[in-house]
């Protein structure tokens, strides 16, 4: 696939995305190419440093310590009486961002604690009214963002502890938001956007709201202010552009506009006047390679500092980010507005970020033997230099791909280095999971796909890594016509998705397929006793352990844990309830013998959350986006000779009682459905993909555990 046809699949893909937003789509991409931007973690906990009774709270997060010192509210308030930075000054704030290479401000608007940086009408408890300081510190911002050209964007916390008709501070991230704080905090938004000026971003945090609340809210944001950008801790996946965990770097490919937040320690976002800050230069390079590391995956970078009781900020946090400034002051063509790595395998010497005529190779590291081979690489190239300096690189070309040659004077260990190679008409890369078409069927499943991920979750507390699209890329050995057929169980009948081949794409119905019984035979097949493991705490996304070749009779998931409990009166095809608290999940595990190979439909109960693996290989998982009592889904096992196990995660997020149950006795029965006739041609790919249609939020998991695509000539 070369550079151009590159191009033209991620705009398609980006418009696909933002065809649930309600703004321009021009907004959209200037966010994305932003790429780097500074968050200011700024409220009346800066006041105290991390430090309550002249003792140091190591416990918890700094911005969050009335709640990890235990701070009365009302004490916690009179610390709004200290709030008096004098060395507060946003002119200054914008130029240090500047000079950074920062594209765009990030500030805190409320935090958990409640208290305001902003004048409010909703609340006294607010920097104008409550502090001896008494001005808006969010206009004085935003007015200075202004005059320097950058963006300015609000973090707003939907947790308040200070708002009495809010839930009180618990041990969660994911507090219930009662519909009183739901309208508190819609009042306070409003006033946000439309006092402030344009608001590039709002970077909602924690809370757990329903499904018609955070639409609500969305729908609140983009009519009052249509191309602010929503951030996905919204809840419920009505989010522009997903945010990663804290200081998360993925390693793998994400598939809508996405964010990664990070602070300066893992300890704390806001001030600590205790923090241990070690070297300047080593703090650089390790931000300076997420930031590196953040952009060739194609996300955008949110660096937090954390300003001063007294509104200056730290000595260490403004030369490591001045740091950054100068190197991207030379490198910045390989950051902003750049494509990720077309490759689709890893280098132990750096990253890689793009253009349609240019890659850009980030050396983190020196490269063995001086040298840097680009596999498969094709396209005539023009030149290739240091980035920022005049020095020519040597290069050869061949059928294996490019070998650059390093120059010997380059001192990477002194500073991270950038090589653009330029090519006169774009450029070809090998395609990402190429499969090949022979005489033999072959069949596109979710096992043998290429994934693109999201997070899709409820609230903070539930997200998961969810597939928003899987794709393949043919590559035929001969000539010949095609039909695919889609194949589907009733796990998936009644969705539609959008099946792009080669560019085009078409809206398949799952359903009026042709009805066919499934090749087994059950009389075949003995199913063992069900086992459950204890109730653990955990999210609902991922497993504890390792879920291949577990022993019934030993401890898991650890040493330290119990081993499995036969459940004597459990049986197949029962539901059961469990009375458990809330964020726990539990495993069932069962032993299944078959005398051959072959597929089997199982149907499972489910209440907030689900995982189920087949041989420690994981089929299916999901959420429960509308906190429904009970889910069911089908699920089809690839069943080999000889002894089988099955594992299932049941977790519960919020109910009473957690319901589970698997049942052997669904109708073993798939669908049907014959595709276009396609033409394949030896020497070319064929991009294949498929993704929902239409789903309920560009983030929302594509969910065909069970669909394939057959290619039989």
């Amino acid at each position: 696939m070369n550079s151009k046809a590159i191009s033209l699949l991620v705009s398609l893909l980006f418009l696909k995305t933002i065809a649930f937003a309600q703004h321009d789509p021009k907004a959209l991409k200037d966010w994305q190419d932003q790429k780097y931007a500074m968050f200011i973690h700024y409220g009346i906990y800066s006041v105290l440093g991390g430090v309550w009774d002249d003792k140091p709270v190591s416990k918890g997060l700094s911005e969050q310590i009335q709640a990890h010192a235990g701070i009365y509210s009302d004490t916690y308030a009179s610390v709004a009486k200290r709030f008096n930075p004098l060395k507060w000054n946003p002119d200054s704030i914008v130029s240090l961002a500047k000079k950074a290479g920062m594209k765009s401000i990030v500030i805190t608007s409320k935090h958990h604690d409640g208290f305001c940086m902003f004048k409010t009408n909703t609340t006294d408890f607010n920097v104008v009214d409550a502090t001896p300081y008494r001005r808006d510190v969010l206009k004085e911002l935003a007015d200075a963002c202004k005059r320097g050209g950058l963006r300015f964007g609000l973090y707003f916390s939907l947790i308040d502890w200070h708002y009495p008709q809010a839930s009180p501070i618990s041990s969660s991230n994911s507090d219930y938001i009662t519909p009183e704080h739901v309208e508190y905090n819609k009042k306070q938004i409003t006033e946000l956007l439309s006092n402030y000026g344009p608001v590039s971003e709002l970077w909602f945090d924690m809370g757990s709201q329903s499904a018609d609340e955070s639409r609500e809210l969305r729908d609140l944001v983009h009519k009052l202010q249509p191309n602010c950008m929503i951030g996905s801790r919204i809840g419920n996946d009505m989010g522009d552009f997903t945010v990663m965990g804290d200081n998360q770097e993925p390693d793998y490919v994400i598939g809508v506009p996405w964010q990664s937040p990070a602070s300066f320690y893992d300890e704390t976002w806001s001030y600590r006047s205790w923090q241990k800050r070690g070297s300047e230069e080593e703090k650089m390079r390790e931000k300076l390679t997420s930031l590196i590391r953040v952009a060739s995956r194609g996300g955008n970078f949110l660096l937090n500092i954390g300003p001063k009781g007294d509104g200056s900020v730290v000595d260490f946090e403004k030369d490591v980010l001045l740091g950054i400034g100068k190197w991207l002051d030379k490198n910045k063509e390989a950051i902003y507005g750049t494509s990720p790595d077309p490759f689709h395998i890893s280098f132990k010497w750096g990253s890689l970020t793009s253009r349609s005529d240019k890659i850009y190779l980030h050396l983190l590291s020196a490269p063995e033997n001086g040298e840097i081979n680009l596999p498969g690489l094709k396209g005539k190239i023009k030149s290739a230099s240091v980035l920022g300096e005049k020095i020519k690189v040597k290069f050869s070309q061949n059928a294996g791909g490019v070998r650059i040659v390093i120059p010997a004077n380059l001192n990477i260990d002194k500073e991270f280095k950038v090589i653009a190679i330029e090519f006169v008409n774009g450029y070809q890369v090998p395609p990402a999971n190429l499969v090949t078409l022979t005489s033999s069927p072959l069949v596109l499943n979710s096992q043998n796909a290429f994934k693109h991920y999201s997070n899709s979750g409820i609230d903070y507390n539930t997200r998961y890594q969810s597939t928003v699209k899987e794709s393949w890329t043919i590559t035929p050995s001969n000539n010949g016509m095609v039909t695919p057929v889609i194949y589907y169980t009733d796990g998936e009948k009644g969705k539609s998705v959008d099946v792009e081949v080669n560019g085009e794409t078409s809206v398949i119905s799952l359903s009026n397929g042709k009805s066919e019984k499934l090749d087994n035979d059950p009389s075949t097949i003995s199913w063992g006793p069900l086992y459950q493991s204890g109730v653990y705490y955990s999210g609902v996304g991922g497993v504890h352990g390792n879920l291949k070749d577990i022993a019934v009779n030993k401890p898991w998931p650890n040493s330290n844990s119990e081993a499995w409990t036969k459940k004597e009166n459990w049986k197949n095809s029962e539901i059961y309830e469990m009375g458990v608290e809330r964020e726990v999940a539990t495993y069932l595990l069962q032993e299944i013998v078959s005398e051959k190979d072959q597929p089997y439909l199982l149907g499972i109960t489910s209440g907030d959350g689900l995982t189920v693996a087949l041989n420690g290989t994981i089929l299916a998982e999901h959420n429960n986006p509308f906190k429904e009592k009970m889910l069911k889904d089908v699920i089809l096992l690839q069943l080999k000779k000889g002894r089988n196990q099955l594992v299932v995660k049941f977790y519960n997020g919020y109910q009473k009682n957690m319901t589970i149950g698997i049942d052997n006795k669904v109708a073993q029965v798939m669908y049907a459905k014959k595709l276009k006739p396609l033409q394949f041609e030896t020497g070319k790919y064929y991009p294949f993909s498929w993704r929902l249609h239409k789903p309920l939020s560009a983030h929302t998991t594509l969910g065909l555990f069970n669909a394939s695509i057959l290619l039989k000539k």
